[in-house]
C-alpha cells in the first residue's frame, strides 16, 4: 500500500454538520427509490414493457432491465469517481444528483409495447444505462464526503447517513408502490398508475438539487495531476479492491435478494397479494431505518466493524432457507417474519459497510477506488441478483434456489469482511 500521512490536523476538532449529513444522505434517498422502485414494479414493468404468454419470461425480462442499471456503473464509477479525486466531492455530488433525477423522470414519460412496440422496450433499457451510469458516483461520493468532513470518532455513524438515505429511498418506493397498488385498479395501474411514481422521483431530484448546492467541498486536495487516481489505486491496492469487489459482491446479491426480490418471491411463490407483500417489506425498512444510524453508532464505539459485519452476515447466512420457506409456505405471518429479520441484519451492516470501505483507501485515490470496486460488486452481483435467482427458479424446478444464491452470497461477503483491514480506530490515510 501507498505511504501517506494520515490527515489528523482538522479532523479531531470537526463537527458533525447536519446540514452535510442531510445532504450526503438525500442522493441516495433518490438513487435507491428509484432502484427500488423498479423491482416493486417489475411484475407490472414486465407485463408492459416485455410482453409474453409466461408471466416468468416477463419478469426475467424486466429484470434484466433491473440489471443493465447496475452493468454500467463501474463505468459511471470509473468517471465520476475520477472527477471527484481531481474536481472535489461537492462536484460529483450535484452532477449525479442532477443525472439522475432526469432519469427517473424519463422512465414515467416512456411509451410501453402496446404503443411503441419493440422501441418500448430498448428505450427503458437505454433509460435504465443512463441512470446507472449517473449512480455510480453517488454512494461512494457521499461516503467520502460525509466521512472526509466527519470526526474520527464519528466516522461510523457519519458514513451511515449515506444508507439512512438509502433505506429511507426504499422505505419510500415500498410505501408508494403499496399505496399505488392498493388503491389504484389493476386496470389504472398498468394503463396509468404506474407512471406517478416515477414522476414524483423527478421532483425529489430537485429537492435534492437545492439542498447540495449549500454543500462546502471537503478541504481535501486535488490528487495529483502526473497519475490517473484509479491506475495509482490499482498499482499500490490493487488487491485490497479485489478484496472489497469480493465483498460488494457478496452484499450487494444480499442486498436485492432479501429487499427487493424477496416481496416478489412471497407474492410469486407464496401466493400473497403483492399489496400485503409490499406491507410487510415497508415495516422492515422502517425497522432498518431505525437500526442504521444505531449500527454506525455501535461501531464506532463498542465492536469494530469487521467484526460487526461477519457476525451480520454470517447470521443472514444461517437464517437464509429457513426465511425462504417462511415466504413460501408461511402466509403473511411468516413472511413478516422472515422479512423483518432480513431488514434488521441489514441494517446492521448498512450502518458499518460505507466507513468500513471508504477507511480502505488514501484519500488521494478514495474515490476512484472506491466507487469502482463498489460498483463493480453491486453490478456482477447485485443488479444481476432477481434475475439470476428467477431464473435459478425457472432451470432447476425448484423454488428454493434463490435461498441457496444467497447463503452463497452471505458467504462471499464473509470472506470479503474477513480479509480486509479493519481500521475503525486508526486515523483516515
Amino acid at each position: 500500500m501507498v505511504t501517506t500521512t494520515p490527515r489528523t490536523s482538522s479532523v479531531s476538532v470537526r463537527q458533525l454538520s447536519a446540514g452535510a449529513l442531510a445532504a450526503g444522505g438525500v442522493g441516495n434517498l433518490l438513487e435507491w427509490y428509484d432502484f427500488g422502485l423498479y423491482g416493486y414494479f417489475a411484475p407490472v414493468l414486465g407485463r408492459l414493457f416485455f410482453p409474453s404468454h409466461d408471466a416468468l419470461a416477463s419478469l426475467i425480462g424486466a429484470y434484466a432491465g433491473f440489471a443493465v442499471g447496475f452493468a454500467v456503473r463501474p463505468i459511471g464509477g470509473a468517471v465520476l469517481g475520477h472527477l471527484g479525486d481531481r474536481l472535489g466531492r461537492r462536484f460529483v455530488l450535484l452532477l449525479s444528483v442532477t443525472l439522475m433525477g432526469a432519469g427517473t423522470t424519463a422512465i414515467a414519460l416512456l411509451p410501453t409495447y402496446a404503443a411503441a412496440g419493440v422501441a418500448a422496450p430498448l428505450t427503458l433499457l437505454a433509460v435504465r444505462l443512463f441512470q446507472g451510469f449517473s449512480v455510480g458516483g453517488e454512494y461512494t461520493g457521499s461516503v467520502a464526503y460525509l466521512v472526509e468532513t466527519a470526526p474520527a470518532n464519528r466516522r461510523g455513524f457519519a458514513g451511515s447517513m449515506a444508507n439512512i438515505g438509502s433505506t429511507g429511498g426504499v422505505l419510500l418506493a415500498a410505501a408508494v408502490a403499496t399505496a399505488t397498488v392498493s388503491f389504484a385498479s389493476d386496470a389504472q395501474l398498468v394503463s396509468w398508475a404506474w407512471r406517478l411514481p416515477f414522476a414524483f422521483g423527478g421532483v425529489l431530484a430537485m429537492g435534492a438539487l437545492l439542498l447540495r448546492r449549500r454543500l462546502r467541498d471537503t478541504g481535501v486536495p486535488a490528487a495529483p495531476r502526473r497519475e490517473m487516481p484509479l491506475r495509482r489505486a490499482l498499482s499500490h491496492d490493487g488487491r485490497l479492491m479485489a478484496i472489497a469487489v469480493l465483498f460488494t459482491s457478496g452484499y450487494g446479491a444480499v442486498n436485492y435478494l432479501t429487499m427487493v426480490f424477496f416481496p416478489v418471491y412471497a407474492s410469486t411463490f407464496g401466493g400473497l397479494s403483492e399489496a400485503h407483500a409490499l406491507q410487510a417489506t415497508t415495516l422492515a425498512q422502517a425497522l432498518a431505518l431505525a437500526v442504521v444510524p444505531l449500527a454506525g453508532i455501535a461501531n464506532d464505539s463498542i465492536i469494530r466493524r469487521r467484526t460487526l459485519l461477519i457476525v451480520a452476515f454470517a447470521a443472514e447466512f444461517a437464517a437464509a432457507l429457513a426465511a425462504f420457506l417462511l415466504a413460501r409456505d408461511g402466509g403473511i405471518a411468516g413472511f413478516a417474519v422472515a422479512q423483518i429479520g432480513f431488514g434488521a441484519l441489514l441494517a446492521f451492516v448498512m450502518g458499518t459497510d460505507p466507513a468500513m470501505l471508504a477507511e480502505q483507501f488514501p484519500t488521494e485515490y478514495r474515490m476512484s477506488a472506491y466507487s469502482v470496486a463498489f460498483n463493480l460488486g453491486l453490478g456482477i452481483a447485485g443488479g444481476t441478483a432477481p434475475a439470476v435467482a428467477t431464473a435459478l427458479v425457472a432451470a432447476t424446478g425448484s423454488n428454493l434456489a434463490p435461498a441457496y444464491y444467497l447463503m452463497v452470497a452471505a458467504a462471499a461477503a464473509v470472506a470479503g469482511a474477513w480479509l480486509m483491514k479493519d481500521r475503525s480506530r486508526a486515523p483516515l490515510l
